[in-house]
């Protein structure tokens, strides 16, 4: 997708979180979350580098109690001498004032702060406590997101919108969904303005408005949008598992990119047993891949399959393909080779469609479907390039990828155009 075609980003204040920007002209950020305790200092360091390694941009922890807080530190250490500088970011519920209180060196270890305005307390306490965390996260120049959930929003925003709803005329009265993506939008707003009058500057607050159910998610986010200049952080606070977690994320988030809304993404998969923590980043790369807005690896072109392809064969070239291209994309950007996540390749399954998609992708495979002449044509930059047949097709057309690859990307310097 040309620039011509990306989604126009919403306005909106950069804020700095360790070494990433984020909000303003960045790029957008993905971000993911650590699933051990954190008191496992070994553990948690090491899924933290897992993620970095997979492309997180941002990580956040749970800080829960005193064990938790007094592991940060120690987990910051253990990624320095790593070399990762992912920021990372403290989660805190309930008691986050008193842990940043007691464990100033928890606080320094933290690159931002995120605060529930929804699990800080009750009545008078409420606004004492969030007003304790925001002069910590003052004290120690902190960014701070203020995350609203819809599972534990902020009784007193939710009741009021609540009795105002009840006085208005019976035709008039918004749902019960309605009021809560309301409640979730003056929640956070509202706490927002409360942080900048407690002296927090509007360059350290990040906010988001997290649901399970995608409509509601892009309610609450257009909404917010609209009515403010903070960078968003996008995700449903509970995608699922498996494919219904995948397109429920896509869904929602892509609807909101396209609208030019978030700064920074999470995929909260709930993971299989089987499956890594890093899963939740390939898919938000993938999301974000899919829109046009960031390439992270070359695209892999490939037809569904129909009555017309030998199916296992073109399935099992394409799946070759698409591991061969996980395994070599670090190795060529490590060499410097620049754009090379933009490429796309294509292998399709027989003439219909097959010899057109190659033509369009910058290197492509084009299989000859059921009863033809075994011959596969391979087109580069929309011109045939050769043929290749037999059970030694597969490696021939990984060498041809490499040799593209090399004389495509190879040569170029940082912010060389490709040729």
């Amino acid at each position: 997708m040309g620039d011509s075609m990306k989604p126009t980003r919403r306005k909106s204040i950069p804020v700095q979180v360790g070494a990433i920007g984020i909000g303003g002209d960045n790029p957008i950020r993905i971000q993911s979350m650590t699933n051990t305790s954190t008191a496992d200092v070994e553990g948690t360091a090491r899924q933290i580098l897992e993620l970095a390694d997979a492309g997180s941009e941002l990580v956040r922890i749970t800080v829960q109690d005193n064990a938790y807080a007094e592991a940060v530190p120690r987990i910051k250490k253990k990624l320095e001498a790593e070399k990762c500088e992912v920021p990372l970011i403290g989660d805190f519920h309930f008691n986050g004032h008193l842990l940043l209180s007691r464990y100033p060196e928890c606080a320094k270890a933290l690159d931002k702060f995120r605060i529930n305005p929804g699990n800080v307390g009750f009545g008078d306490s409420h606004d004492n406590n969030f007003k304790a965390f925001i002069e910590l996260a003052i004290l120690h120049d902190k960014p701070v997101r203020i995350g609203v959930n819809a599972g534990s929003l902020d009784q007193r925003t939710l009741t009021r919108l609540m009795d105002e709803n009840s006085r208005l005329p019976l035709e008039n009265r918004k749902t019960a969904q309605e009021i809560k993506v309301d409640a979730m939008v003056a929640s956070a707003l509202e706490s927002a303005r409360m942080a900048e009058r407690y002296g927090m500057k509007n360059d350290k607050i990040i906010l988001s408005a997290k649901v399970s159910k995608v409509p509601e998610l892009i309610g609450a986010y257009e909404k917010l949008a609209g009515l403010c200049e903070y960078p968003l952080h996008v995700g449903l606070t509970e995608a699922g598992i498996g494919t219904k977690g995948i397109v429920s994320s896509t869904a929602g988030i892509s609807h909101l990119l396209q609208k030019g809304i978030g700064d920074t993404i999470r995929v909260s998969l709930t993971p299989s047993p089987t499956s890594p923590r890093t899963e939740e980043v390939k898919v938000a790369q993938q999301i974000l891949q899919a829109n046009g807005i960031r390439s992270f690896m070359p695209t892999v072109t490939s037809c569904p399959g129909c009555g017309r392809t030998t199916s296992k064969v073109f399935q099992e070239i394409a799946e070759d393909i698409t591991a061969f291209l996980e395994e070599r994309t670090p190795f060529w950007k490590r060499k410097g080779f620049q754009g090379v996540e933009e490429m796309t390749v294509a292998v399709m399954g027989c003439i219909v469609n097959g010899p057109g998609e190659s033509k369009e992708a910058n290197i492509g495979l084009s299989l000859p479907g059921l009863g033809e002449d075994p011959v596969s044509p391979v087109f580069a930059d929309g011109r045939q390039d050769s043929k290749l047949k037999g059970p030694e097709r597969i490696e021939n057309f990984k060498k041809m990828i490499e040799e593209y690859v090399e004389k495509k990307y190879g040569g170029q310097k940082d912010g060389e155009p490709t040729p």
